[in-house]
């Protein structure tokens, strides 16, 4: 069974609100083991939904609709329903009482337009909302299931796994899983990459292995689908295997973890301290480090050293340095490590300069130029890259450059 999920709201289309339901309802839909093909957002425009349903109802089995089903003039979702399988709507007295008791126990009176939702096509089942206000709506369009949900999430929540889940496993849905097993690499672009693993990634497949970019972390994507969880883990497991044994050091986790929590980890098995000073970044590294729980245990502190006069007064950064290398430049980030480990009593200092624009230090040092040094009880590494983007997509990258180094540094010394 293939699906189709739909978000319905001008809110979503003008980028006001974030569609968190779509994620939500594709990776609960993952778990009972069905593919979801689309994903559709539409704004609150009677035609534009039509379409939107009768298309949806063409190519896949399965629609998820969320939003529209509200009391107000640009909740069109029932009447969209009712159109697009050409019946009329009908009055359903137990979800009008529902409705009436919900505000009554609220101690609120019902306004008349709250009437509208107990509308429901000719032909469809309610789904009951225990929560609010919106009852759902179950329904087949064409060769099309179609579940309707609020756009509330905590209300969409609970109506998928109390009342469109059980629908769902009724139609036969369940007796399988789809996982996503998720490889993050850094240090290589994404093409890069691929042209390891290009007998893994093609077309056709099995198991699906994807590969996506973000701000230089680069994640294979690994799907299968099996009867049960394990069962698919063993799909995944030898397509990992692989996929490590030619990236080498540049998989830095497996799941969720990001190169911050990497790096904890790594420094509170080593029992170790770290610091960083940072211009280009101007604290963006020991925030990410921040953001880990027990972060306190390894996190020692950082310098802000945007300008030279602080990595001179601060850093003790020579003027002679300076003037000679500029401050941005190898020999000063190395000088801010060393120095900042040594004022902050650390094992480790991380020292990050670099030009994130509009200005730039010439020819040699474009805008995007970034030099890196970590420093600690192994002896220095340093590393230098010229990275695209905008100002903040630098910034960002700069700092995942130097979390790899600390990463790479403490492999290499374990």
């Amino acid at each position: 069974m293939k699906a189709e999920i739909i978000s319905i709201g001008t809110e979503i289309t003008s980028g006001q609100n974030l569609d968190t339901n779509s994620q939500w309802l594709s990776q609960q839909l993952a778990e009972i083991g069905c593919s979801v093909a689309f994903h559709t957002t539409v704004g609150d425009n009677f035609d534009d939904n039509i379409d939107v349903f009768r298309t949806a109802s063409r190519r896949v089995n399965l629609v998820l609709a969320t939003g529209g089903l509200g009391p107000t003039l640009d909740d069109l979702t029932r009447d969209v329903l009712a159109k697009a399988a050409g019946v009329e709507l009908q009055f359903h007295e137990p979800s009008f009482r529902h409705i009436e008791q919900l505000f009554a126990s609220r101690k609120r009176a019902m306004p008349e337009r709250n009437r509208i939702q107990a509308l429901f096509p000719i032909g469809s089942e309610p789904l009951e909302n225990p929560i609010g206000t919106a009852p759902g709506i179950w329904m087949k369009i064409g060769n099309a299931h179609v579940a309707a949900m609020p756009g509330v999430p905590t209300e969409m929540h609970r109506m998928y796994f109390e009342q469109v889940r059980p629908r769902l496993s009724h139609l036969g849905l369940g007796d399988s899983v789809l996982i996503e097993r998720r490889i993050h690499t850094f240090g290589a672009g994404e093409s890069a990459v691929e042209e390891k693993l290009r007998d893994l990634t093609r077309r056709g497949a099995v198991p699906e292995v994807g590969i996506t970019a973000s701000d230089a972390t680069i994640t294979l994507r690994i799907i299968a689908k099996a009867a049960t969880v394990s069962d698919a883990e063993a799909i995944c497991q030898p397509v990992e295997h692989t996929i490590r044994e030619r990236l080498g050091n540049l998989v830095y986790s497996v799941g969720t973890d990001e190169l911050h929590d990497v790096v904890i980890a790594q420094l509170r098995d080593a029992g170790l301290t770290i610091a960083t000073a940072e211009s280009v970044t101007a604290g963006l590294v020991a925030h990410k480090l921040a953001n880990v729980p027990g972060a306190s245990a390894c996190l020692r502190g950082g310098i802000v050293c945007y300008d030279s006069l602080i990595k001179e007064k601060w850093l003790d950064v020579p003027v002679a340095m300076l003037n000679e290398h500029s401050a941005v430049s190898a020999p000063v980030a190395e000088a801010i490590a060393a120095s900042v480990r040594t004022k902050m009593c650390s094992d480790i200092g991380v020292g990050v300069v670099g030009y994130a624009g509009p200005t730039f230090g010439g020819p040699d040092k474009p805008v995007g130029a970034v030099f890196v040094t970590v420093a600690g009880p192994f002896g220095n590494r340093s590393a230098t890259f010229i990275w695209p983007g905008t100002r903040v997509e630098i910034q960002v990258r700069a700092a995942k450059m130097a979390l790899n180094l600390v990463r790479l540094y403490l492999m290499e010394k374990r």
